[in-house]
Protein backbone atom coordinates (compact mmCIF):
# COMPACT_ATOMS: atom_id res chain seq x y z
CA UNK A 1 0.00 0.00 0.00
CA UNK A 2 2.88 2.53 0.89
CA UNK A 3 4.38 1.93 -2.19
CA UNK A 4 0.95 2.74 -4.09
CA UNK A 5 0.80 5.44 -2.36
CA UNK A 6 4.85 6.84 -3.04
CA UNK A 7 3.95 5.90 -6.88
CA UNK A 8 0.32 8.02 -6.95
CA UNK A 9 2.25 11.14 -5.11
CA UNK A 10 4.58 11.26 -7.54
CA UNK A 11 2.38 10.85 -10.94
CA UNK A 12 0.32 13.50 -9.55
CA UNK A 13 3.78 15.79 -8.97
CA UNK A 14 4.43 15.35 -12.29
CA UNK A 15 1.11 16.25 -13.43
CA UNK A 16 1.49 19.53 -11.40
CA UNK A 17 5.27 20.17 -12.74
CA UNK A 18 3.50 19.99 -16.74
CA UNK A 19 0.61 22.41 -15.66
CA UNK A 20 3.01 24.66 -14.23
CA UNK A 21 5.53 24.31 -17.02
CA UNK A 22 2.59 25.19 -19.22
CA UNK A 23 1.35 28.04 -17.70
CA UNK A 24 4.34 29.46 -17.64
CA UNK A 25 4.35 29.57 -21.57
CA UNK A 26 1.16 31.96 -21.35
CA UNK A 27 3.18 34.61 -19.90
CA UNK A 28 2.09 36.32 -22.78
CA UNK A 29 -1.93 36.86 -22.60
CA UNK A 30 -3.47 39.98 -21.81
CA UNK A 31 -3.45 40.35 -17.54
CA UNK A 32 -6.56 42.65 -17.71
CA UNK A 33 -8.32 39.79 -19.31
CA UNK A 34 -6.96 36.35 -18.59
CA UNK A 35 -7.06 36.35 -14.81
CA UNK A 36 -4.85 33.84 -12.99
CA UNK A 37 -8.24 31.58 -12.58
CA UNK A 38 -8.55 31.66 -16.24
CA UNK A 39 -5.61 30.60 -17.10
CA UNK A 40 -5.58 27.68 -14.29
CA UNK A 41 -8.44 26.40 -16.59
CA UNK A 42 -6.93 27.14 -20.08
CA UNK A 43 -4.01 25.03 -18.74
CA UNK A 44 -6.52 21.85 -16.79
CA UNK A 45 -8.67 22.05 -19.60
CA UNK A 46 -12.48 23.28 -19.25
CA UNK A 47 -15.41 20.52 -19.71
CA UNK A 48 -16.43 19.90 -22.76
CA UNK A 49 -13.40 21.52 -24.40
CA UNK A 50 -15.33 24.49 -24.81
CA UNK A 51 -15.61 28.17 -23.27
CA UNK A 52 -18.78 30.02 -22.24
CA UNK A 53 -19.48 33.32 -21.61
CA UNK A 54 -16.38 35.10 -23.02
CA UNK A 55 -18.13 38.35 -24.26
CA UNK A 56 -18.54 39.82 -21.30
CA UNK A 57 -14.56 39.93 -21.07
CA UNK A 58 -14.87 41.52 -24.95
CA UNK A 59 -16.38 44.40 -23.84
CA UNK A 60 -15.02 45.22 -20.81
CA UNK A 61 -13.34 48.58 -20.27
CA UNK A 62 -9.92 47.43 -19.10
CA UNK A 63 -9.86 45.07 -22.20
CA UNK A 64 -11.32 47.88 -24.78
CA UNK A 65 -8.43 50.27 -23.16
CA UNK A 66 -5.84 47.27 -23.70
CA UNK A 67 -7.12 46.18 -27.57
CA UNK A 68 -6.68 50.41 -28.17
CA UNK A 69 -3.14 50.93 -27.25
CA UNK A 70 -2.56 47.96 -29.45
CA UNK A 71 -4.35 49.45 -32.54
CA UNK A 72 -3.31 52.95 -32.35
CA UNK A 73 0.86 51.16 -31.68
CA UNK A 74 0.08 49.51 -35.16
CA UNK A 75 -1.02 53.16 -36.94
CA UNK A 76 -2.29 52.50 -40.38
CA UNK A 77 -4.68 53.88 -42.65
CA UNK A 78 -8.20 55.25 -41.70
CA UNK A 79 -11.27 53.23 -43.55
CA UNK A 80 -14.16 53.80 -45.02
CA UNK A 81 -15.08 56.66 -42.57
CA UNK A 82 -12.10 58.21 -43.16
CA UNK A 83 -11.49 58.14 -39.05
CA UNK A 84 -7.71 58.25 -38.51
CA UNK A 85 -5.98 57.11 -35.50
CA UNK A 86 -4.98 60.81 -35.02
CA UNK A 87 -8.93 61.55 -34.83
CA UNK A 88 -9.70 58.46 -32.62
CA UNK A 89 -7.04 59.18 -30.31
CA UNK A 90 -8.63 63.04 -29.56
CA UNK A 91 -12.01 61.41 -28.42
CA UNK A 92 -10.36 58.15 -27.07
CA UNK A 93 -12.04 57.47 -23.88
CA UNK A 94 -15.79 58.49 -25.38
CA UNK A 95 -15.66 56.34 -28.20
CA UNK A 96 -14.25 53.46 -25.99
CA UNK A 97 -17.31 54.32 -23.75
CA UNK A 98 -19.70 54.11 -26.42
CA UNK A 99 -18.08 51.11 -28.21
CA UNK A 100 -18.45 49.20 -24.93
CA UNK A 101 -22.38 49.79 -25.00
CA UNK A 102 -23.06 49.51 -28.16
CA UNK A 103 -21.17 45.57 -27.61
CA UNK A 104 -22.90 45.47 -24.64
CA UNK A 105 -26.50 46.02 -25.80
CA UNK A 106 -26.13 44.44 -29.18
CA UNK A 107 -25.90 47.63 -31.29
CA UNK A 108 -22.35 47.44 -32.65
CA UNK A 109 -22.41 46.83 -36.17
CA UNK A 110 -19.01 46.38 -38.46
CA UNK A 111 -18.62 48.68 -41.51
CA UNK A 112 -17.63 48.08 -44.58
CA UNK A 113 -13.94 46.95 -45.40
CA UNK A 114 -11.85 50.02 -47.61
CA UNK A 115 -9.78 47.48 -50.00
CA UNK A 116 -6.36 48.64 -51.78
CA UNK A 117 -3.82 47.19 -53.41
CA UNK A 118 -0.08 47.05 -52.53
CA UNK A 119 2.78 46.38 -54.59
CA UNK A 120 4.25 42.43 -54.14
CA UNK A 121 8.19 41.93 -55.42
CA UNK A 122 7.42 39.98 -58.54
CA UNK A 123 5.83 43.14 -60.31
CA UNK A 124 2.05 41.99 -58.96
CA UNK A 125 -0.21 43.44 -56.62
CA UNK A 126 -1.94 41.75 -53.41
CA UNK A 127 -5.57 42.91 -52.31
CA UNK A 128 -5.10 44.34 -48.21
CA UNK A 129 -8.40 45.21 -46.50
CA UNK A 130 -8.88 48.50 -44.24
CA UNK A 131 -11.22 48.47 -41.36
CA UNK A 132 -12.12 50.94 -39.67
CA UNK A 133 -10.67 52.27 -36.36
CA UNK A 134 -13.52 50.83 -34.35
CA UNK A 135 -13.42 47.59 -35.96
CA UNK A 136 -9.77 47.00 -35.72
CA UNK A 137 -10.36 47.94 -31.59
CA UNK A 138 -13.19 45.05 -31.42
CA UNK A 139 -11.32 42.79 -33.74
CA UNK A 140 -8.09 43.20 -31.24
CA UNK A 141 -10.47 42.67 -28.09
CA UNK A 142 -11.89 39.88 -29.34
CA UNK A 143 -8.29 38.39 -30.39
CA UNK A 144 -6.95 38.70 -26.95
CA UNK A 145 -9.63 36.91 -25.20
CA UNK A 146 -9.90 33.76 -27.79
CA UNK A 147 -6.57 33.82 -28.91
CA UNK A 148 -4.99 31.59 -25.65
CA UNK A 149 -7.57 29.22 -25.88
CA UNK A 150 -6.80 28.45 -29.55
CA UNK A 151 -3.22 28.50 -28.55
CA UNK A 152 -3.51 25.98 -26.19
CA UNK A 153 -4.61 23.71 -28.86
CA UNK A 154 -1.93 24.50 -31.59
CA UNK A 155 0.53 22.39 -32.86
CA UNK A 156 4.36 23.42 -32.41
CA UNK A 157 5.17 23.06 -35.77
CA UNK A 158 3.41 26.48 -36.79
CA UNK A 159 4.96 29.44 -36.43
CA UNK A 160 3.10 32.53 -38.36
CA UNK A 161 1.61 35.13 -36.49
CA UNK A 162 1.73 33.18 -32.86
CA UNK A 163 2.65 34.64 -29.53
CA UNK A 164 6.25 34.62 -28.94
CA UNK A 165 7.37 32.60 -32.14
CA UNK A 166 9.17 33.93 -35.37
CA UNK A 167 10.35 33.58 -39.00
CA UNK A 168 13.60 32.99 -37.43
CA UNK A 169 12.08 30.35 -35.14
CA UNK A 170 10.88 28.47 -37.88
CA UNK A 171 13.82 28.50 -40.05
CA UNK A 172 16.18 27.19 -37.41
CA UNK A 173 13.41 23.96 -37.50
CA UNK A 174 14.05 23.64 -41.14
CA UNK A 175 17.97 24.33 -40.64
CA UNK A 176 17.89 21.64 -38.03
CA UNK A 177 15.88 18.80 -39.92
CA UNK A 178 18.08 18.91 -43.14
CA UNK A 179 20.98 18.67 -40.82
CA UNK A 180 19.08 15.78 -39.04
CA UNK A 181 19.13 14.31 -42.52
CA UNK A 182 15.66 15.16 -43.76
CA UNK A 183 16.71 16.65 -47.00
CA UNK A 184 13.67 15.57 -49.53
CA UNK A 185 10.70 17.87 -48.71
CA UNK A 186 7.85 19.33 -49.61
CA UNK A 187 7.20 22.55 -50.29
CA UNK A 188 3.36 23.32 -50.98
CA UNK A 189 1.54 26.39 -51.72
CA UNK A 190 -2.16 26.87 -51.16
CA UNK A 191 -3.47 29.17 -53.86
CA UNK A 192 -5.20 31.92 -52.64
CA UNK A 193 -5.40 30.70 -49.08
CA UNK A 194 -6.78 33.80 -47.58
CA UNK A 195 -9.65 34.49 -50.15
CA UNK A 196 -11.27 30.87 -50.16
CA UNK A 197 -11.28 29.38 -47.15
CA UNK A 198 -15.06 28.19 -46.75
CA UNK A 199 -16.68 30.96 -44.10
CA UNK A 200 -19.08 27.85 -42.66
CA UNK A 201 -15.97 24.87 -42.38
CA UNK A 202 -14.15 27.73 -40.53
CA UNK A 203 -16.56 28.51 -37.93
CA UNK A 204 -17.34 24.87 -36.88
CA UNK A 205 -13.59 24.75 -36.27
CA UNK A 206 -13.54 27.83 -34.29
CA UNK A 207 -17.13 26.86 -32.72
CA UNK A 208 -15.11 23.60 -31.60
CA UNK A 209 -13.68 25.91 -29.23
CA UNK A 210 -15.79 28.36 -28.32
CA UNK A 211 -19.38 28.20 -27.30
CA UNK A 212 -20.70 32.11 -26.93
CA UNK A 213 -23.45 32.78 -29.35
CA UNK A 214 -22.87 36.40 -29.13
CA UNK A 215 -19.04 36.56 -30.15
CA UNK A 216 -19.07 33.92 -32.62
CA UNK A 217 -21.66 36.33 -34.54
CA UNK A 218 -19.31 38.92 -33.98
CA UNK A 219 -16.78 37.19 -36.29
CA UNK A 220 -19.53 35.87 -38.72
CA UNK A 221 -20.36 39.44 -39.18
CA UNK A 222 -16.36 40.31 -39.86
CA UNK A 223 -16.18 37.14 -42.19
CA UNK A 224 -19.32 39.03 -44.19
CA UNK A 225 -18.19 41.94 -44.03
CA UNK A 226 -18.97 44.57 -47.61
CA UNK A 227 -15.97 45.58 -49.03
CA UNK A 228 -15.51 48.89 -50.76
CA UNK A 229 -13.20 49.34 -53.67
CA UNK A 230 -13.18 52.70 -55.23
CA UNK A 231 -17.05 52.55 -56.87
CA UNK A 232 -17.37 48.96 -56.50
CA UNK A 233 -19.02 47.56 -53.33
CA UNK A 234 -19.36 43.83 -52.75
CA UNK A 235 -19.98 41.06 -49.79
CA UNK A 236 -17.19 38.12 -49.86
CA UNK A 237 -18.66 34.42 -49.90
CA UNK A 238 -15.35 33.09 -48.72
CA UNK A 239 -11.82 34.10 -47.32
CA UNK A 240 -10.92 36.34 -44.41
CA UNK A 241 -10.05 39.82 -45.10
CA UNK A 242 -6.37 40.14 -45.47
CA UNK A 243 -5.47 43.01 -43.29
CA UNK A 244 -8.18 42.68 -40.76
CA UNK A 245 -6.23 41.88 -36.85
CA UNK A 246 -8.02 39.00 -36.50
CA UNK A 247 -7.69 37.27 -40.00
CA UNK A 248 -4.39 35.64 -39.17
CA UNK A 249 -5.77 33.95 -35.71
CA UNK A 250 -8.82 32.94 -38.20
CA UNK A 251 -6.70 31.39 -41.15
CA UNK A 252 -4.33 29.48 -38.23
CA UNK A 253 -7.19 27.93 -36.66
CA UNK A 254 -8.41 26.59 -39.97
CA UNK A 255 -5.18 24.77 -41.16
CA UNK A 256 -4.64 23.39 -37.38
CA UNK A 257 -6.55 20.12 -38.34
CA UNK A 258 -3.66 20.24 -41.77
CA UNK A 259 -0.94 20.46 -38.77
CA UNK A 260 -2.23 17.83 -36.59
CA UNK A 261 -2.90 15.34 -39.23
CA UNK A 262 0.88 15.62 -40.31
CA UNK A 263 1.98 15.17 -36.87
CA UNK A 264 -0.31 11.88 -36.45
CA UNK A 265 1.49 10.38 -39.73
CA UNK A 266 4.81 11.15 -37.56
CA UNK A 267 5.97 13.60 -41.10
CA UNK A 268 8.34 16.66 -40.03
CA UNK A 269 6.39 19.85 -41.08
CA UNK A 270 7.14 23.42 -40.67
CA UNK A 271 4.72 25.69 -41.40
CA UNK A 272 4.52 29.86 -41.26
CA UNK A 273 0.86 31.09 -41.82
CA UNK A 274 -0.05 29.57 -45.24
CA UNK A 275 3.74 29.03 -46.15
CA UNK A 276 4.90 25.23 -45.17
CA UNK A 277 7.56 22.98 -46.08
CA UNK A 278 7.37 19.13 -45.36
CA UNK A 279 10.87 17.71 -44.29
CA UNK A 280 11.26 13.60 -45.37
CA UNK A 281 14.47 11.64 -45.35
CA UNK A 282 13.49 9.41 -48.89
CA UNK A 283 11.82 10.79 -51.99
CA UNK A 284 8.76 7.71 -50.92
CA UNK A 285 8.23 9.35 -47.94
CA UNK A 286 7.65 12.62 -49.23
CA UNK A 287 5.73 11.12 -51.92
CA UNK A 288 3.36 9.98 -49.39
CA UNK A 289 3.27 12.87 -47.28
CA UNK A 290 2.64 15.16 -50.42
CA UNK A 291 -0.59 12.49 -51.59
CA UNK A 292 -1.79 13.22 -47.43
CA UNK A 293 -1.59 17.00 -47.74
CA UNK A 294 -3.65 17.08 -51.39
CA UNK A 295 -6.40 14.74 -49.24
CA UNK A 296 -6.85 16.73 -46.70
CA UNK A 297 -6.87 20.16 -49.01
CA UNK A 298 -9.25 18.88 -51.10
CA UNK A 299 -11.40 17.64 -47.88
CA UNK A 300 -10.84 21.33 -46.93
CA UNK A 301 -12.45 22.64 -49.66
CA UNK A 302 -9.00 24.32 -50.92
CA UNK A 303 -6.45 23.61 -53.41
CA UNK A 304 -2.44 23.57 -54.33
CA UNK A 305 -0.94 26.02 -56.53
CA UNK A 306 0.06 22.98 -59.18
CA UNK A 307 2.90 25.21 -60.61
CA UNK A 308 4.09 26.04 -57.40
CA UNK A 309 4.11 22.60 -55.21
CA UNK A 310 7.15 20.72 -55.60
CA UNK A 311 9.22 17.78 -54.23
CA UNK A 312 12.46 17.24 -54.32
CA UNK A 313 16.52 16.43 -52.55
CA UNK A 314 17.74 19.69 -51.94
CA UNK A 315 21.14 18.81 -51.96
CA UNK A 316 21.05 18.88 -55.48
CA UNK A 317 21.11 21.41 -57.83
CA UNK A 318 17.81 23.00 -59.02
CA UNK A 319 15.71 20.65 -56.69
CA UNK A 320 16.02 23.36 -53.47
CA UNK A 321 13.22 25.12 -52.12
CA UNK A 322 11.95 28.54 -50.75
CA UNK A 323 10.94 29.32 -47.68
CA UNK A 324 10.35 32.78 -45.68
CA UNK A 325 13.17 34.60 -47.81
CA UNK A 326 15.50 32.15 -48.11
CA UNK A 327 16.73 29.44 -51.03
CA UNK A 328 17.58 26.18 -50.08
CA UNK A 329 19.59 24.02 -52.21
CA UNK A 330 23.08 22.16 -52.79
CA UNK A 331 23.47 22.04 -48.88
CA UNK A 332 23.51 25.73 -48.78
CA UNK A 333 21.39 28.54 -47.94
CA UNK A 334 21.17 31.67 -50.29
CA UNK A 335 18.77 34.77 -50.13
CA UNK A 336 15.56 34.00 -52.76
CA UNK A 337 15.93 35.66 -55.73
CA UNK A 338 12.73 38.20 -55.01
CA UNK A 339 14.29 38.73 -51.59
CA UNK A 340 17.25 40.39 -53.12
CA UNK A 341 15.25 42.44 -55.74
CA UNK A 342 13.45 44.00 -53.39
CA UNK A 343 16.31 44.77 -51.47
CA UNK A 344 18.06 46.49 -54.81
CA UNK A 345 14.85 47.71 -55.36
CA UNK A 346 14.62 49.72 -52.05
CA UNK A 347 18.48 50.70 -51.85
CA UNK A 348 18.25 51.54 -55.64
CA UNK A 349 15.02 54.52 -54.26
CA UNK A 350 17.68 56.21 -51.23
CA UNK A 351 20.74 56.69 -54.12
CA UNK A 352 18.82 58.27 -57.12
CA UNK A 353 21.73 59.65 -58.55
CA UNK A 354 19.24 63.41 -58.28
CA UNK A 355 18.42 62.66 -54.77
CA UNK A 356 20.22 66.04 -53.86
CA UNK A 357 21.29 65.23 -50.35
CA UNK A 358 25.10 64.67 -48.92
CA UNK A 359 26.37 61.52 -48.65
CA UNK A 360 26.59 61.55 -45.22
CA UNK A 361 22.74 61.98 -45.32
CA UNK A 362 22.44 58.99 -47.81
CA UNK A 363 24.50 56.61 -45.58
CA UNK A 364 22.39 57.35 -42.61
CA UNK A 365 19.11 56.75 -44.63
CA UNK A 366 20.95 53.56 -45.79
CA UNK A 367 22.18 51.82 -42.65
CA UNK A 368 18.97 50.70 -41.15
CA UNK A 369 18.14 49.00 -44.08
CA UNK A 370 21.18 47.34 -44.35
CA UNK A 371 21.59 46.44 -40.81
CA UNK A 372 18.10 44.96 -40.79
CA UNK A 373 18.15 42.84 -43.59
CA UNK A 374 21.36 41.79 -43.03
CA UNK A 375 20.28 40.60 -39.56
CA UNK A 376 17.56 38.67 -41.05
CA UNK A 377 19.44 37.01 -43.77
CA UNK A 378 23.09 36.67 -42.00
CA UNK A 379 22.62 32.82 -42.18
CA UNK A 380 23.06 33.61 -46.26
CA UNK A 381 26.04 32.21 -48.49
CA UNK A 382 28.49 35.17 -47.80
CA UNK A 383 28.82 35.37 -51.66
CA UNK A 384 25.56 37.13 -51.50
CA UNK A 385 26.64 39.87 -49.24
CA UNK A 386 29.78 40.68 -51.43
CA UNK A 387 27.40 41.12 -54.39
CA UNK A 388 25.56 43.29 -52.72
CA UNK A 389 28.13 45.95 -51.02
CA UNK A 390 29.77 46.38 -54.55
CA UNK A 391 25.91 47.68 -55.65
CA UNK A 392 25.64 50.12 -52.86
CA UNK A 393 29.03 51.29 -53.45
CA UNK A 394 28.69 51.47 -57.03
CA UNK A 395 24.89 53.37 -56.74
CA UNK A 396 26.90 55.69 -54.25
CA UNK A 397 29.82 56.50 -56.80
CA UNK A 398 27.38 57.42 -59.33
CA UNK A 399 25.26 59.64 -56.71
CA UNK A 400 28.76 61.24 -56.14
CA UNK A 401 29.67 61.69 -59.64
CA UNK A 402 26.70 63.55 -60.33
CA UNK A 403 27.15 65.98 -57.60
CA UNK A 404 30.62 66.72 -59.00
CA UNK A 405 28.46 67.63 -62.36
CA UNK A 406 29.85 64.70 -63.99
CA UNK A 407 27.92 61.83 -66.20
CA UNK A 408 28.41 58.16 -65.79
CA UNK A 409 27.12 55.03 -63.66
CA UNK A 410 30.25 54.86 -60.98
CA UNK A 411 31.76 51.84 -62.59
CA UNK A 412 35.29 53.33 -63.91
CA UNK A 413 38.18 52.12 -62.33
CA UNK A 414 38.60 56.00 -61.89
CA UNK A 415 36.21 55.80 -59.94
CA UNK A 416 36.91 53.25 -58.00
CA UNK A 417 40.38 54.81 -57.23
CA UNK A 418 38.83 58.46 -56.32
CA UNK A 419 35.84 57.09 -54.09
CA UNK A 420 37.58 53.06 -53.07
CA UNK A 421 35.77 50.59 -50.55
CA UNK A 422 37.67 52.52 -47.26
CA UNK A 423 36.28 56.12 -48.16
CA UNK A 424 32.83 54.70 -47.55
CA UNK A 425 33.95 52.49 -44.61
CA UNK A 426 35.65 55.20 -43.44
CA UNK A 427 32.08 57.57 -44.21
CA UNK A 428 30.23 55.33 -41.91
CA UNK A 429 28.88 53.13 -44.42
CA UNK A 430 27.30 49.60 -42.79
CA UNK A 431 29.07 46.44 -45.05
CA UNK A 432 26.97 43.23 -44.93
CA UNK A 433 30.11 41.49 -45.66
CA UNK A 434 32.43 42.70 -42.86
CA UNK A 435 28.94 42.32 -40.97
CA UNK A 436 29.07 38.33 -41.93
CA UNK A 437 33.18 38.33 -41.32
CA UNK A 438 32.89 39.77 -37.95
CA UNK A 439 30.14 37.36 -37.27
CA UNK A 440 31.67 34.73 -38.17
CA UNK A 441 35.54 35.12 -36.92
CA UNK A 442 34.49 36.88 -33.23
CA UNK A 443 37.81 38.22 -31.44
Amino acid sequence: MRGSHKGTKSTGSAGEAKRSAQADTLTWVEACVWTDRMVSALVDGVKGGRWYSLMDKVYAPATLRAAWTKVRARRGAAGVDGQSIERFEANAQKYLDELSADLREGRYQAQAVRRVDIPKGDGRTRPLGIPVVKDRIVQTAVKLVIEPIFEAQFEPTSYGFRPQRSCRDALRQVDQALKDGYTFVVDADLERYFDTIPHERLMEQVERRVSDGRLLDLIRGWLKQDVVEGMKRWTPTGGTPQGAVISPLLANIYLHPLDRRLAELGYRMVRYADDFVVLCRSRPEAQAALAAIRQWVAQAGLGLHSDKTRLGDCRQPGEGFDFLGYRFEAGRRWVRKKSLKRLKDKIRSKTRRTRGQSLAWIIDDLNPLLRGWFGYFKHAHPYTFDRIDKFVRRRLRAVLRKQNKRPGFGRSLNDHKRWPNDFFANAGLFATYAAWHAARHPR
